[in-house]
C-alpha cells in the first residue's frame, strides 16, 4: 500500500541525512523529486567512482531524479515551480546555504504558504556552533553516543553512519507529524531538526542514568547489565546471546552447554553476581563454544529456548530462513545499472509488506518526464 502516494516531496538533499528522510517518505510511497547538480549530482554518487557508489543506492531508491543548477535563473525557476506544487521540502544544508540556492523558507514559503519546509542541520540553525561543518561522527562525539561506541582501549571509530540514519528517520517522523497537523489546520510548518538533538535523543537511556542516578555509563554498561555475550565457534564463526533478567534463560544456556556445575559457583549464580563478574564467566564460556560449531550451538540453544541469534555478517543474514520467510531482501532491475537488490521497509500495512521497489536513479533520470509535467500543468 502506497500509504503517501499523494504526497509530493521535493528533496535538495546531499549524503546522508536529507536523502535518508526522503527515503523514508519515498518507501511510504511519496513522489521524492531528488534535485542535483548537473553533472555530478548527490556527492555520495560518486563515492566509490562512477555516479551510481552502494552509498548512494542506499538512501535513493524509490525516487525520481532532475538535475538542476539552481544559481541559474532558469533552472532555479523550475525548482520553485516544484516546490509551488509540493507538499514538503528537504534540505540539509548548513545555514545560509538553502538561501544561496534559492531555496531559503522564507522564499519558497511565499510560493506554497501549506509547505511543510525541513531543514537539517548540523549543530542547529542558532547558536555558536552553528556554522561547525558535522559528518556523523562528529555528531555521535558531540552527543555523548560515540564513548558507547569506542573499545575503552586502543580507542578507534567503529561501526556504521549511526548518527546520520537516525537524523534522517527523526526528520522523516516529524514531517509525517506535520502533515498530520496540516491536514487539519491546513497551515504550513517548519520542521528545524539538528544531528546534536536527534542524537542527544537516541542516546536518552545513556542521560536518564546519568539524571536519575549519577552514572555516566560506558560501552560495556549495558551488554553487562543486560547479560549479553557474543562467542566464536569451532568454526569461526560467532553467536550471540542475550540473556536478560529471567532465570530461566541462565539455566537454560547452562543445559545447552553442559555447564550446570556454574550455578553452583558464588560468582555466577544469582544475577546481580553475574553482572559483577561478567568477565570471569565470559573466560567460562569462551573455551566452551570453541568446541562445537556455531549451527550445533544455535540448534542446542533453541532448544533450550535461550534468546540467541548467529551474528551474521551481510552475506548470511538475509539468507536465514525467517529472512527469507519475511521477504525481507528485495530485488528490481535498473534499464541502464542492471539488478538492484535492497532491504524493504520494514512495516505491513493491513498484513501486507511493501515488495515493490523502484531502483535508484541515474543522474536526472527523471528530468524530461518532470519538466513535461510542469508544462502540462502550466496549460492546464
Amino acid at each position: 500500500m502506497k500509504i503517501l502516494k499523494d504526497i509530493r516531496v521535493i528533496e535538495l538533499g546531499t549524503y546522508i541525512t536529507g536523502p535518508a528522510a526522503g527515503l523514508h517518505l519515498a518507501d511510504l510511497g511519496a513522489d521524492v523529486i531528488k534535485v542535483e547538480r548537473p553533472g555530478t549530482g548527490d556527492p555520495f554518487r560518486a563515492f566509490k567512482g562512477g555516479l551510481y557508489s552502494p552509498h548512494y543506492q542506499t538512501y535513493n531508491r524509490n525516487k525520481r531524479s532532475i538535475a538542476l543548477d539552481t544559481k541559474e535563473p532558469d533552472d532555479r525557476n523550475i525548482l520553485h515551480e516544484l516546490v509551488a506544487g509540493a507538499d514538503v521540502f528537504i534540505q540539509n544544508f548548513r545555514p545560509g546555504v538553502a538561501e544561496s540556492l534559492g531555496a531559503g523558507e522564507e522564499e519558497l514559503r511565499k510560493l506554497n504558504p501549506g509547505l511543510i519546509y525541513c531543514s537539517i542541520s548540523g549543530f542547529g540553525r542558532t547558536g555558536p556552533a552553528k556554522d561547525r561543518p558535522a559528518y556523523d561522527t562528529v555528531a555521535q562525539a558531540a552527543s555523548g553516543y560515540l564513548r558507547l561506541l569506542t573499545p575503552p582501549t586502543n580507542p578507534r571509530v567503529i561501526g556504521p553512519a549511526i548518527a546520520d540514519a537516525v537524523t534522517g528517520q527523526y526528520a522523516a517522523m516529524a514531517i509525517l507529524a506535520a502533515l498530520l497537523e496540516r491536514s487539519k489546520s491546513g497551515k504550513g510548518h517548519s520542521v528545524d531538526i539538528s544531528m546534536l538533538e536527534a542524537m542527544a535523543h537516541f542516546n536518552l537511556d545513556s542521560f536518564t542514568h546519568y539524571f536519575s542516578v549519577g552514572e555516566i555509563m560506558g560501552p560495556l554498561s549495558r551488554p553487562v547489565v543486560s547479560q549479553s555475550y557474543t562467542f566464536e565457534c569451532s568454526d569461526g564463526r560467532w553467536i550471540a546471546i542475550h540473556l536478560s533478567s529471567p532465570t530461566k534463560f541462565w539455566l537454560g544456556l547452562l543445559e545447552a552447554t553442559g555447564q550446570e556445575k556454574l550455578n553452583e559457583d558464588p560468582r555466577f549464580g544469582e544475577r546481580l553476581e553475574r553482572i559483577k563478574h561478567q568477565g570471569e564467566l565470559i573466560e567460562a564460556f569462551t573455551p566452551v563454544f570453541k568446541t562445537d560449531t556455531r549451527d550445533n550451538w544455535a540448534s542446542r540453544l533453541e532448544t533450550a529456548e535461550v534468546p540467541y541469534s548467529p551474528a551474521y555478517d551481510s552475506n548470511e543474514a538475509l539468507e536465514d530462513p525467517q529472512a527469507r520467510h519475511l521477504k525481507i531482501a528485495i530485488s528490481a532491475d535498473h534499464k541502464q545499472m542492471g539488478k538492484f537488490t535492497t532491504v524493504r521497509a520494514p512495516y505491513c500495512f493491513d498484513g501486507e509488506p511493501e515488495l515493490d521497489v523502484l531502483p535508484p536513479p541515474v543522474l536526472d533520470e527523471h528530468g524530461k518526464e518532470i519538466r513535461d509535467e510542469l508544462e502540462k500543468r502550466r496549460k492546464s
